[in-house]
Formats: C-alpha cells, structure tokens, sequence
C-alpha cells in the first residue's frame, strides 16, 4: 500500500533547490512513497524538470500562489494567506488525498495552521514538538521542543503520553522509560509546575522513572524526556551548536600541522563514523503530535540529505498512524483518572 505525503515545497531557507531533490533521495529509497510537492509552479518546475522523476505519477506539482514567509507572524499566515504552499499541503492531508504533510517553513505559522486545518486530537489542550536526539545507547525522544513555551502540569503530562506512544511505535521502545527535565534528581528542586507533572506521572501507568537533568539527554538512559517548549528548545539549539563547534574545532586542530593531518587521515573512518551518529541533520524532522493527522517539521536550514529525513519520519508516522495511536492510548488507559486524582 502506497503512502502519499504532501511536502511544502517552498519552505524552509532554500525552497525548491532543496525540497524538490530531497523528494527524489527519498523516492529512491522508498518504492511505496508517493509526493505531491506543493507551491508556486514558475518557482518549482525548472528544479522538477531537472529531477529524474518528472512526469512520474510519483512526484506531482500541486499549484499554490503564495508562500508564507518565515518571519510572518501566525496569526496574519492564517488569516490571509489561504492558498500558501503550507495551507495547500495541510488542505490535501485534511481532505484525505494525503497521508502527511511535511513543511520546514515558519514555526509557528505550521502550528497555528495545522491546528485550524487538522484539529487537535480528543482530550488534548496543544500539539509538541517532538524529535529524536542523539545519546550514548538509542536516540532519546525529546518534547515539547519550542511550540509551548508556558506549560501547566497537565500539558507536561499529555507530553508524556504523546512521547511514550512515539517512543513505542517509530522507535521500537517496550514501556519506554519517561523523565522530567529539571534542574536537578531531587524531589525538592524545580518549580511547581515541574513537581506537580512529577506527582501527575508518578500516580499514571506510564513508565515514570524520575527527573532528568540535561545532561541525561545523551546518557540514553530515558527513552523520553520531558519538557516544556522554552526549556526544550534552548537544548535542542544548544546541542546543535555544540556539535557544529566541536566539528569546527577537530578541523582546524588536523589542520595545524603536517603531523595532525596525517594523525586525521588515519582516523577519517572514525571521525566519519563519528560525524554520522551526532550530526544534527541525521535526526532532523520533527512531529508535531497531538494533532489528527501526522505533521512533520524540518529544520529551516536543511539541506536536502537532511530534508529527505524529514520525509522518512513524515512516511514511517503515516504507515503506523501515530495519530490514532495516541488516541487510542487516552481513550483506553486510566492515565485520565489517575491524574486528575494525584492532582
């Protein structure tokens, strides 16, 4: 059975020089994948004529005439902007053409737009953004990563929910381990809406092992931490800019002296090794979870290896439906009742 994802293809920094070739790497891979790329076709068709699929009914153009840009305030993207390339390709997985919708375009317009146009799953106030981030043993899932930045308990709580149903499904996780991002293990540290989710998870059935402090994001001893987006999204940004100084720093230290570039010739399979487990564009594509239907947000930045990634999560969400997962937990378990008694 075929997935069909729809892709904004005028988002993110580089537009269609990079979506319309990621499309392809991820057509390549995948041979039940179908795309409509979606946007403003004088823009996109002199990189779609280049592409190996074009005329292919795997890789169609979906016309939309305005673009949403990536300092637009939501509410004015919403609002005025009714045939951007983003509210077309949310409009194709609404109407069921589509599987999944995948964008690197404007945050918070994504949210907003998303959210008018999919709805928010029963019983869930508002979507997180969630991703893999890497750490010593498997990827640790990571959320909210900057769509709420004020979180009460209860939203701290459904987080959990929502990362526990990924960490299961995409990650192959039995009863992943849950922990709560704060300042330090004691009971006794954070604010009250930190130690009042830590009541709300200790009193649920989900697999609450205790606070994380930020360094355990890349120990892997949780397979979800949780988070609310202000908090998630300085990690989130703070890791990626580790990385990037860290491959900055091994390059100009190799290249000090004829011996140091020897020294990196010898290790080139290792750095590489190296570069493929911590590099930030190998874990890019972000869920926005709680909604109906499955969202994936790419870094706006990406290039198109790493956008294709984006593709890959947006495919591997839509074949398990996550969405309806994530409902089933809440309609099933007592996660509901046994919070609002800790409560």
């Amino acid at each position: 059975m075929s997935i069909l994802l729809s892709v904004d293809g005028m988002s993110g920094d580089h537009g269609p020089s990079v979506t319309v070739d990621a499309a392809a790497i991820s057509l390549d891979k995948y041979s039940d994948l179908e795309i409509q790329l979606v946007g403003q076709e004088e823009a996109m068709l002199p990189f779609y004529r280049s592409s190996k699929y074009r005329g292919s009914s795997r890789l169609e153009l979906k016309s939309a005439t305005e673009v949403v840009l990536m300092d637009e305030k939501p509410a004015a993207a919403l609002r005025n902007k009714r045939d951007s390339s983003m509210r077309v390709a949310l409009d194709l997985v609404k109407s069921g053409e589509c599987d999944a919708c995948v964008s690197a375009g404007n945050t918070g317009a994504l949210m907003a737009i998303a959210r008018f146009v999919l709805h928010m799953l029963p019983g869930l106030d508002r979507p997180a953004i969630c991703s893999e981030m890497p750490s010593n043993k498997t990827p640790t899932y990571v959320l909210d990563l900057g769509a709420n930045v004020d979180c009460d308990a209860e939203k701290l709580l459904q987080f959990a929910i929502m990362g526990s149903v990924l960490a299961a499904t995409l990650g192959g996780r039995e009863n992943p381990t849950i922990g709560l991002l704060n300042v330090g293990e004691e009971d006794i540290k954070g604010n009250e809406f930190v130690k009042k989710a830590a009541l709300m998870l200790s009193a649920s059935d989900l697999n609450y092992i205790g606070f994380a402090e930020g360094n355990d994001i890349f120990t892997g001893m949780f397979d979800v931490i949780v988070c609310d987006g202000f908090v998630g999204n300085i990690a989130l940004k703070a890791s990626e800019g580790a990385a990037r100084m860290l491959s900055t720093l091994a390059k100009e230290e190799f290249q000090r002296s004829w011996v140091t570039k020897l020294g990196a010739l010898c290790a080139m399979p290792t750095l590489k090794s190296l570069r493929r487990r911590a590099d930030p564009g190998a874990y890019n594509g972000a869920s926005m979870l709680g909604l109906q239907k499955t969202v994936v947000k790419s870094h706006g930045g990406a290039d198109a290896a790493s956008f294709s990634h984006a593709i890959e999560v947006a495919l591997q969400e839509a074949d398990k439906d996550v969405p309806k997962m994530i409902a089933t937990v809440l309609e099933n378990s007592s996660i509901g009742k046994d919070a609002e008694e800790a409560q």
